[in-house]
């Protein structure tokens, strides 16, 4: 080969050699510009997810992604409990805004973290009341000890805040705790941007009914027949007298929950009170 020759080929060489070294480094640029990128990307991602979850339970937005038809619209037995504050409207028309406010997030801290712990999930909050469902997000068949449990549980709790509030000079909370369980229509539901995963029927109706019942009765914590149903003789239970509410035909059976019972007391006691209701 001629020296011109040798000459040309050595320079095409050095110049491809050129060419895929700025193609390397070019690339190895764009590959650290998409990196970056992708970690900007999943760290707005994993904020957008923690700010959904105060809005929607964790357990939804995790399973959301799960793909489609993970919430597909369904029927399933489902309890409710319905938790209102009593008189805190009027409190709240004594009290500075933000004690007001600052009084009410703590409050629902503490009785989410309660709920939470015994498998419910707050699905509702409309002013000082809540609406605890348990057995939505997947089938639970202890679902209804476990929403008592978490009613009393949150009466201790209440109890406790109510302890702090006082080191603070500021008024008490009281509240009343209505359950029932029943077959619903669970779905996520709304219109465009405003949608939610809840849950639908008359069985929501008789445990709002039910809490209202807990001032008649001037107890705290009631349950229907349906979940005294379910339970074993765990829990000490007084029946209340039937009373005629809204939208049912037949006055509502409802038992105040005292207590867990104590080791060798009677089983169920209140077992005796349907006995002679009965006769």
């Amino acid at each position: 080969m001629s020296d011109p020759a040798m000459f040309w080929l050595l320079a095409a060489m050095v110049a491809l050699v050129v060419v895929l070294g700025a193609g390397a480094l070019v690339l190895r640029h764009r590959a650290r510009q998409l990196q970056q990128l992708l970690a900007v990307s999943q760290e707005k991602l994993e904020q957008l997810q923690r700010q959904f979850e105060h809005f929607v339970p964790a357990d939804v937005v995790e399973q959301l992604t799960g793909g489609p038809g993970i919430y597909a619209p369904r029927r399933c037995v489902v309890t409710m409990l319905f938790a209102d504050l009593r008189g805190f409207t009027a409190l709240c028309d004594r009290l500075d805004p933000a004690v007001a406010v600052d009084i009410l997030n703590e409050y629902f801290r503490r009785m989410n973290a309660v709920i939470t712990s015994h498998h419910g999930h707050i699905n509702e909050l409309v002013g000082d009341g809540l609406l605890a469902l348990f057995g939505a997000l997947e089938h639970n068949p202890w679902q209804g000890r476990d929403s008592v449990l978490a009613g009393l549980e949150m009466r201790a709790e209440l109890a406790r805040y109510n302890e702090e509030l006082r080191t603070r000079s500021l008024p008490e909370l009281r509240f009343g705790i209505g359950i029932h369980g029943g077959e619903v229509v669970a779905g996520v539901m709304g219109a465009g941007a405003l949608n939610k995963f809840t849950v639908t029927g008359d069985p929501i109706n008789v445990a709002s009914r039910v809490e209202g019942l807990t001032s008649v009765h001037q107890v705290d914590l009631l349950i229907t027949e349906e979940i005294r149903s379910t339970l074993d003789d765990q829990f000490r239970l007084r029946r209340m007298p039937a009373i005629p509410v809204k939208g049912k035909p037949e006055p509502i059976v409802t038992y105040y929950v005292e207590d867990i019972a104590s080791p060798g007391s009677p089983a169920n006691p209140v077992q005796g009170a349907i006995a002679s209701h009965a006769d």
